[in-house]
């Protein structure tokens, strides 16, 4: 899926898609308008990956950078794209786009028990900074909170 993939700016008829990954990919998702709100957000970095023959977004990311410090706060990938490098792709254009906005370091939460995306985080260099308790409300658990310098 990767390699027939491109990653872009994400724009407002990309929302319905965006907003339904985001219903399949997590037990509390946000709403399309919280989607809206951050795509008019001038701090955000809103990039979603389009499959190349048919421009459907198979993933999206979104970071926001405000002076020396960014943060991911969300990453989510169609389940038929999983597992083929696209949420690596989406993560590394994220870390770039933050670090081309000024930003040093980089944080995130992610789900004690979501095992595949500390792997993802652990191999772009994010490490455990902290965590926060009963921070997922569906359901309950507890976040590790990440951190990795941007170079």
């Amino acid at each position: 899926m990767k390699a027939n993939a491109t990653i872009r700016r994400g724009l407002a008829d990309d929302l319905p898609a965006v907003a339904a990954i985001e219903q399949n990919s997590f037990a509390d998702p946000w709403s399309e308008r919280s989607f809206e709100e951050l795509l008019r957000s001038p701090a955000a970095i809103f990039l979603v990956a389009t499959h190349a023959d048919s421009e459907t977004v198979s993933g999206y990311v979104i970071a926001i950078a405000v002076t020396d410090q960014a943060e991911i706060l969300n990453l989510a990938v169609v389940v038929s794209a999983r597992r083929h490098g696209l949420g690596g792709a989406l993560l590394d254009a994220a870390i770039e786009a933050v670090s081309e906005r000024g930003a040093r370091e980089i944080f995130l939460d992610v789900r004690e028990s979501n095992k595949p995306a500390l792997g993802l985080y652990r191999s772009r260099g994010f490490a455990a900074l902290g965590r926060r308790g009963k921070y997922y409300r569906n359901p309950v658990e507890d976040a590790l909170v990440l951190r990795r310098a941007v170079e």
